[in-house]
């Protein structure tokens, strides 16, 4: 061996890391620290819930505010360009979040979105409205590729499935604040109608607020600190996090964890990304963004015309919306809670099988009552609290499935890349769709918008069935190798 090549040789092995921390963290037991994350980082759906449901609520007070005299094709503008933006978010920040870190971006992420629902509320015309929906939208599009990786990196192997489906639940959390806070400011005893809606647009920077305070206590991942080679920073807060539960009571396992052998870098080159995507796990990209775009289009199509079909076709009052989203909001909560634990349990594929499936049919189903006329507000009401029962377990699993079967360089750009794909095809033509079919006042084209929203759901049954990854109770290493792997192809 010539003396170059031996050097080169110790070079590289003076560059190899060999770690345990990532099967330390997956052995650990539930505890407050966990907790914590899921309430800090978690509050991100909630805040999208908050969002969606007052852009909802609010529709007939922008109808009828003096500043704005929205229609129905408005609204559905504010509707996309809400979505539109956090496509663009989600892209821009995902890719930052893989570069800079978790941490840094789930704070500039927060500030964004705070400033631009508070400046929502000053809106004087459609193209600010507009504007401000889209900043807004970019803001939550980059929480859930910063805060997706985050929570995913530090959970246990085995409660995975199940936090990441209660953390996606609490988006209806936010729903139902959004409608409470929408009964009461746009009630018109309260206050004049035009500034009813701008006050419900500055609950959610009041709450992003509150919750900076609380994320200051949140570490950077260990796993992207790994993998940025940044190892003895990661020792350091896994010792810490060890040392909490101990300081608690808690008994932390000191069973052997296979360690990793990872190659030192800063950063993952985008041909890099783009032949692991779309090569090397081009099963899991086609699973992710089948799904992605499935619940997307179902979600946004009939969440953000919600409100207009219960005024148009059912002649709700405007300032009644809140009292049908309430219910609406609980059936969707209640879905990822309940059903939760079976990801983990009954299995990944089986599950997500089972809740695409039975919520395509569903909707078809009572599509064909509404067309029918048969449905009153009442029994509309209480059929979509079944359909979304089921379909918020089935939306939360795509976001639990594209977060999880990704190597970990690339994790948050990957949640990005299909969060804004999927949301790109489904949620942004959705919302506009069904405005104009809603437009049209006939019961029959409202329908045909429901019937696409099944067919994609049944569509990502089959694939999921077919394709699905069985992640469950595996380390994320597992489901997918790390690209820094020492013996990495």
């Amino acid at each position: 061996m010539s003396e170059t090549t031996a050097r080169r040789d110790k070079t590289e092995q003076a560059d190899i890391i060999e770690t345990d921390l990532p099967g330390r963290l997956d052995r650990l037991p539930w505890g407050r620290f966990h907790t914590l994350i899921v309430f800090a980082l978690g509050i991100t759906w909630l805040l999208d819930g908050l969002e969606v449901t007052l852009a909802g609520a609010v529709v007939s007070a922008l109808k009828r505010s003096p500043a704005l005299h929205f229609n129905n094709a408005d609204v559905g503008y504010g509707g996309s360009a809400y979505i539109a933006g956090a496509v663009i978010g989600a892209l821009g920040f995902g890719w930052l979040t893989d570069r800079l870190g978790r941490r840094k971006l789930f704070f500039i992420t927060l500030f964004l979105y705070v400033a631009a629902t508070a400046a929502t509320a000053f809106s004087w015309n459609l193209a600010s409205f507009v504007l401000f929906r889209f900043l807004t939208g970019a803001g939550i599009g980059g929480e859930y590729t910063a805060i997706n990786s985050t929570i995913q990196e530090f959970t246990p192997a085995h409660y995975r499935g199940r936090t990441d489906l209660a953390i996606n639940g609490t988006f209806w959390v936010g729903a139902a604040i959004g409608a409470a806070g929408s009964l009461v400011l746009l009630d018109p005893g309260l206050m004049p109608p035009d500034w009813g809606w701008r006050a419900c647009f500055l609950i959610g920077a009041a709450l992003g607020l509150t919750i900076l305070f609380i994320r200051i206590w949140v570490p950077e991942s260990p796993r992207w600190l790994i993998t940025h080679n940044r190892h003895n920073e990661a020792r350091q807060i896994v010792e810490e996090i060890g040392a909490h539960f101990r300081e608690h009571g808690v008994q932390v396992p000191d069973t052997l964890v296979k360690p990793l052998r990872l190659k030192a870098r800063e950063s993952t080159p985008l041909s890099e990304v783009a032949h692991s995507l779309f090569n090397v796990h081009r099963r899991h990209s086609l699973v992710g963004l089948t799904l992605m775009t499935a619940q997307a289009f179902f979600y946004n199509a009939i969440f953000f015309t919600y409100a207009l079909v219960l005024t148009d076709f059912y002649k709700v009052p405007g300032d009644h919306i809140g009292w049908y989203v309430l219910p609406f909001a609980a059936g969707n909560f209640l879905g990822p809670m309940l059903l939760g634990k079976l990801f983990d349990v009954i299995g990944r594929k089986r599950m997500i099988a089972f809740t695409y499936a039975i919520s395509g049919v569903l909707l078809t189903l009572s599509g064909w009552m509404f067309t029918e006329g048969v449905l009153t507000v009442t029994t509309q009401t209480i059929a979509w609290m079944v359909i979304f029962f089921f379909a918020s377990a089935a939306a939360s699993s795509a976001y639990l499935t594209v977060s999880e079967t990704f190597p970990l360089e690339i994790r948050a750009l990957a949640i990005a890349i299909f969060y804004a794909f999927g949301t790109a095809l489904g949620g942004i033509i959705g919302p506009t769709l069904l405005g104009y079919l809603i437009d049209t006042h006939e019961r029959g084209a409202v329908f045909i918008g429901y019937l696409i929203g099944s067919g994609l759901m049944i569509a990502g049954a089959i694939v999921a069935a077919i394709w699905g990854i069985a992640a469950e109770r595996k380390s994320l290493e597992d489901v997918a190798r790390p690209l820094s792997a020492a013996d990495h192809d």
